[in-house]
């Protein structure tokens, strides 16, 4: 162990700071963010030395003890005009340019001035894209998706940020991600199709002729399959026609990308089908909300990661074309950083006749375009083009780990070389806010509900019995439309037990903004009141909660008035607060999730399995003295669960920290099970409780770590 002591200087002001160097890079970063508000992934920290930058591989127990610290969103340092590092980036970029320029001029020898076989792979889709115009196949498209179940999605997603209350284009935004989502659950990817008549394996035998009934709809190519058991063939048809896909919800990638990109147009969004010559398909929207075009890939649920491809997937990238009804445009350079290389790969034409090419084909589809409509698709055009130039020569955000290709069989992609990594996940976890306040409510609801089950003498099975109809009357509000849930409690108020018990729950209906109703007819309803979103996050959590109470009911070995204790009662649980982490999954694991008390999230940290930590900072810097903590397992792979982990507080911004719990051995023997850990330590209160997770369950066949939920609880709120 070294500590050190620094002198970190951010816009005007000295601050201290004492720091042991064991600790890691990450926890110092967020002792800065704990001492100016600037989180981890904004930060830029220079030492003494003029641009001398520190980062994850400096020594800091060697570096000067005098700081500077900018925000990436402040002014940037001014480099020194003869500083190693400024002539560096100068040169780097002087070299990429002349690179790109040899290309250039090397192209000119090697490239075909024959334009045939270019335009004969673009044309074809020319006539494709206008398929997304029809009325006919758009009704079809909608009428096959569960629309109101993902606008709830796409609501409750914007409701764990925070937003209840969201904009249009927000709402439309957030939909067109849930629509992703769905078409990726919804489609069938085919290696080779099951056979027709036993469902077994079938064996590729090759292509045969199409049928006119496969014609019509686009099928010039039929693939034809041997079943391995019963020996009889199964045809594949690669259709075209977009209409028919939303029937078959089968194919490969270029199938997916067809069909979902007439689902975007269908709902409204300005889309384009993106060719990857490279043989990859997939799709790209107008998000109005980021103002620009974003890259989405259906067959992936990737969206708007344009490197996906050369850096997850490692292709050579050379001709990668947008196509959509107004136009062919040429948008390589987005997914691209290494431009003069992509460009030493484009042989099949010069760049003035691909430019020639790409306008001949685009003034075609935009004959008759009114006047003012072609302003506007202009001027759009000119600030896509600037874009998609200032973003070519951008730095990489290294912090960012791109998949490789998850469709198709391992083999085929093997053969392809398209397999990398396993994961989409950041090691610069932005500092993040929890929207959890309900979860402490519906916690703290069942107080009332358990005390009035002892003072009726409810008996520990009764209670359990109480419990699952209130489960199943949850449910049934669950599968209401969610913008005007209710459900009728008519049948189980002849239970006796409960009509007496029903006040009890008042709480914990206020807790999911809901209400009981009597209609004018006598009838008793349980209904939404209020923003219907709040139920739809509130109702995940309860379920579970109900779940895990009739758990430790059952397991009660003291039912009665010595109960209400932990893990039955969950009482003042910390909410609201904020957490950062020293890495999360991307979009679905991030560090917020180990607090949204639902069991279908997670916190997952890509390398954590030997070392990783999560740090969460308390609403508005509230001290507060712990007395337990639980942990849940999450969903899968026990091999990832923690093992040994020492959990700290800290009330001096993260100065000095003091061991509330430490645990090693620590097994969790089945799925979402939660374990409780009571502090006895003594202690003072703090405001920032951090996780040392320091090995998990099988440290040798994975490299991650993996929380369900994590629940701080404090003597007092």
């Amino acid at each position: 162990m070294v500590g050190r002591r620094f002198q970190v200087l951010h816009n005007d002001s000295n601050f201290d700071l004492e720091y042991d160097t064991d600790d890691g890079f990450e926890v110092f970063q967020f002792q800065l963010y704990s001492l100016t508000s600037v989180p981890p992934d904004q930060q830029k920290i220079y030492g003494a030395e003029p641009d001398t930058q520190i980062s994850t591989d400096s020594d800091l127990a060697t570096i000067s003890d005098k700081l500077r610290l900018v925000s990436i969103d402040d002014e940037p340092p001014k480099p020194e005009l003869d500083s190693a590092q400024f002539l560096q980036s100068d040169e780097e970029l002087a070299r990429l340019l002349q690179a790109e320029e040899e290309a250039l001029m090397l192209q000119q020898y090697v490239a075909s001035e024959n334009t045939q076989e270019f335009e004969s792979r673009v044309r074809p889709y020319v006539s494709q894209v206008l398929m997304y115009e029809d009325e006919i196949r758009q009704e079809a498209a909608r009428k096959s998706v569960p629309v109101e179940e993902l606008e709830e999605k796409a609501l409750v997603s914007l409701a764990k940020e925070g937003n209840f209350n969201p904009s249009k284009i927000e709402r439309d935004h957030a939909f067109l991600l849930q629509l992703l989502f769905w078409f990726k659950q919804s489609f069938r990817w085919v290696n080779a199709p099951s056979c027709r008549d036993c469902g077994n394996e079938t064996i590729d035998q090759g292509m045969t002729a199409p049928l006119p009934s496969e014609t019509l709809y686009g099928a010039s190519r039929v693939e034809q399959y041997r079943c391995t058991v019963c020996s009889r063939l199964t045809r594949f048809p690669r259709y075209k026609d977009p209409k028919k896909l939303v029937e078959t919800r089968e194919g490969r990638c270029g199938e997916w990308a067809n069909c979902f990109t007439l689902y975007c147009r269908a709902f409204g969004y300005e889309s384009r089908l993106i060719l990857d010559f490279t043989d990859h398909v997939w799709t790209e929207c107008y998000s109005q909300f980021l103002g620009r075009w974003m890259h989405l890939d259906p067959c992936e649920a990737i969206y708007d990661r344009p490197l996906l491809y050369e850096k997850g997937w490692n292709k050579k990238l050379n001709y990668v074309i947008a196509l959509a009804k107004d136009g062919v445009y040429d948008v390589t350079k987005r997914y691209t950083r290494k431009w003069h290389e992509v460009l030493s790969r484009r042989t099949m034409v010069t760049e003035p006749s691909l430019s020639s090419i790409l306008t001949n084909i685009t003034n075609e589809t935009r004959r008759g375009f009114a006047p003012q409509l072609l302003s506007i698709i202009e001027a759009r055009d000119i600030e896509e083009n600037q874009q998609i130039e200032r973003s070519l020569h951008s730095e990489d955000d290294e912090s960012l780990s791109l998949p490789g290709r998850r469709s198709g069989n391992e083999q085929w992609r093997k053969s392809r070389a398209e397999i990398g990594s396993d994961n989409l996940s950041s090691s610069a976890c932005p500092v993040r806010l929890c929207v959890d306040e309900h979860v402490t409510k519906i916690y703290n609801a069942f107080c009332p509900v358990l005390h009035q089950f002892i003072a009726e003498e409810v008996t520990k099975a009764e209670a359990v019995e109480v419990l699952g109809i209130t489960k199943r009357i949850l449910l049934d509000l669950s599968s209401s439309p969610f913008k005007s849930r209710r459900a009728s409690i008519d049948s189980v108020l002849s239970n006796p037990k409960f009509q007496k018990l029903l006040p009890s729950f008042d709480d914990l209906l206020d807790a999911l903004s809901l209400e009981k109703k009597v209609n004018t007819d006598g009838r008793v309803e349980i209904c939404s009141v209020g923003n219907p979103v709040v139920t739809s996050l509130a109702l995940p959590v309860v379920l579970d909660a109900i779940d895990d109470m009739v758990h430790n009911l059952n397991k009660c070995e003291n039912y009665g008035k010595n109960m209400f204790t932990l893990p039955l009662l969950k009482l003042n649980r910390l909410h609201s607060g904020s957490v950062v982490a020293s890495a999360e999954e991307l979009p679905l694991g991030i560090a917020t999730s180990a607090f949204d008390g639902t069991q279908i999230s997670k916190w997952e940290e890509p390398n954590g399995a030997k070392g990783c930590w999560i740090v969460y900072r308390t609403f508005d810097d509230k001290k507060y003295e712990l007395v337990a903590y639980e942990l849940m397992s999450a969903n899968d792979a026990p091999e990832r669960d923690p093992m040994d982990w020492i959990l700290e507080g800290s009330n001096d911004e993260g100065n000095s920290w003091q061991v509330l719990d430490k645990q090693t051995s620590q097994f969790f023997k089945d799925r979402f099970q939660r374990r409780t850990y009571m502090i006895n330590s003594a202690h003072s209160p703090s405001n920032i409780f951090r996780f040392r997770f320091l090995a998990v369950k099988d440290i040798q066949s994975t490299s991650r770590l993996q929380v369900g939920s994590i629940d701080l609880y404090a003597r007092t709120l």
